[in-house]
């Protein structure tokens, strides 16, 4: 009886750990494919227009975020993000912004009966879109998924 227990229990864990390793992936997965800002009538700097429709889809051992244009040419990689962050409940890093790099806040959301969405601020280093502390994003948005990645990073 006791070794039985202990054969359940072993593969138990077994079946945990190979899930925890296929969970990651998919957490990842998840912000993968085309995005577009979701505003009826959105406004955007020249610099901000690089952020309008953004393709997230592997890069390596990573994910990065690639600028799409009007015409759905590729543009340049604005952000990278180490797969292993994918479970964070928000990613935050560094972006471009023209020629400087600015704290990035990027996240996934769903409200029920609607489809699923994507968040990014950008600002300066004390910004923060989860509370109200910090200075106020120079740039923000919610986007909704629009088909599959066409641009990558390599």
């Amino acid at each position: 009886m006791a070794r039985r227990t202990h054969i359940i229990a072993s593969l138990t864990l077994g079946l945990a750990l190979s899930m925890s390793g296929t969970l990651a992936y998919a957490a990842t997965d998840h912000y993968y494919g085309r995005w577009t800002v979701s505003d009826e009538k959105p406004v955007y700097s020249s610099k901000g227009i690089l952020y309008k429709t953004i393709d997230v889809a592997p890069c390596g051992k990573d994910f990065c975020g690639v600028s799409v244009a009007d015409d759905h040419a590729c543009g340049e990689v604005l952000f990278r993000f180490l797969t292993t962050h994918a479970d964070d409940e928000e990613l935050v890093g560094k972006a471009r912004w023209g020629k400087v790099k600015k704290k990035l806040q990027l996240g996934f959301g769903t409200v029920e009966n609607d489809p699923p969405y994507m968040y990014l601020g950008l600002g300066s280093d004390d910004m923060d879109l989860s509370g109200r502390e910090g200075s106020i994003p120079t740039f923000q948005a919610d986007y909704k998924r629009d088909g599959d990645a066409a641009c990558t990073a390599d």
